[in-house]
């Protein structure tokens, strides 16, 4: 699934196995930012069984009853860190179902055991995003709405 062409999805700016592909391959990731990143990309991937094997135990759903309909756009990390075993991760998520946006802001706590970090759970809010034909695009690119992500 990875390609040393693509770019990694979580905005790095890194080809996907030089960034979190190789998380997604089975190494452990050094930090929980790292592993918050590998997440995020795996949304955007689709990688529901990365996404499940990285969830703690004590708080990992059966499934994800993810929505397909849901294009994760851009990663945000606004605050990270890690004391001993446990880390947190303050992040913004940008995302578009058809032509409705919105981003999910989440700060996220994580645990290491047994070598590994593990997402443990995390207190998210949702926020629908209306962006006008000249407002910046909420994909990141910089560039106004109407000329990015606002055609069609």
């Amino acid at each position: 699934m990875t390609s040393t062409i693509s770019r990694c999805p979580c905005g790095s700016g890194l080809p996907l196995d030089a960034c979190c592909g190789r998380f997604h391959a089975g190494e452990a990731a050094p930090s929980p930012e790292a592993l918050m990143r590998s997440r995020f990309s795996a949304f955007a991937l689709g990688l529901d069984d990365y996404l499940l094997a990285t969830w703690h135990a004590s708080t990992r759903p059966a499934d994800l009853n993810r929505d397909e309909a849901t294009n994760w756009i851009r990663l945000e990390v606004l605050d990270h860190g890690a004391t001993g075993e446990r880390g947190h991760v303050h992040f913004r998520a940008t995302f578009r179902e058809g032509r409705r946006w919105g981003v999910l802001e989440e700060n996220s706590r994580f645990v290491h055991e047994a070598g590994r970090w593990f997402y443990v759970d995390g207190e998210p809010s949702l926020e629908r995003l209306k962006p006008g034909r000249n407002d910046p695009c909420p994909c990141g690119s910089g560039r106004k709405f109407k000329s990015c992500c606002g055609l069609g």
